[in-house]
């Protein structure tokens, strides 16, 4: 089985260095660039093509978010984690909106950057530990304030596979595969989620998804 390929996108070296070491010890993965800002990691994203690009929010000449917006224009195959010291849901929303499929905090564990790495490879989604916590406990706070009530309850048992499933990071067609349903009534079955909920993209699907601890 070939390595993940990955690009590490970081304005310190000293974080460069780091996560070059702890990937060094994973067989499956191999580290086959490093940039210092966003433009530098966009000609390396098309030049190196990387599996999967660890990118920094804050970096000179070009932030990590619009990086990531302009390599996936290019490649929309590349998997991007984008390391932050933000943990509010501000971030967390402008990263999935941006197109990244992880969000790991500068503090993660080091088994957590690794499970990233794989599961984004694969097209999963991953959200380290502490922000999905932080999620859930402002979502059911939230709740409580406003006396609101979960929608939660409005989805039928195959609407609540399909909502996991796009949370999960799969397409439309895989969805239809996994569950053995034609791709119109996938669609469909999306359409009245994001009507159910109240929810109007993917990214604040996976939100919701990761406060209600469907997904992790």
């Amino acid at each position: 089985m070939k390595p993940i390929r990955i690009l590490l996108a970081d304005d310190h070296t000293v974080v460069r260095d780091g996560l070059r070491a702890l990937l060094e010890h994973e067989s499956d993965m191999t580290v086959v660039a490093e940039a210092a800002d966003g433009r530098e990691c966009i000609l390396l994203a098309e030049t190196e093509a990387p599996d999967v690009i660890v990118m920094d929010i804050a970096m000179p000449n070009m932030n990590g978010m619009e990086a990531t917006r302009r390599v996936l224009a290019a490649n929309a195959r590349v998997g991007v984690v984008i390391l932050s010291m933000h943990q509010d849901e501000s971030y967390v929303l402008g990263a999935l909106k941006a197109g990244a499929k992880g969000y790991l905090l500068k503090d993660s564990i080091r088994s957590e950057v690794v499970q990233a790495i794989r599961a984004v490879s694969q097209g999963r989604s991953f959200l380290t530990r502490k922000v999905a916590r932080i999620l859930q406990e402002d979502y059911v706070s939230r709740l409580q304030q406003r006396g609101l009530e979960d929608r939660y309850d409005l989805l039928s048992d195959r609407e609540r596979e399909v909502l996991q499933m796009i949370a999960e990071g799969r397409s439309n067609k895989e969805v239809a595969n996994l569950l053995n349903i034609s791709l119109t009534t996938v669609e469909t079955h999306r359409g009245h989620i994001l009507q159910k909920l109240d929810i109007h993209s993917v990214p604040e699907l996976i939100l919701y998804a990761v406060r209600k601890g469907i997904i992790s």
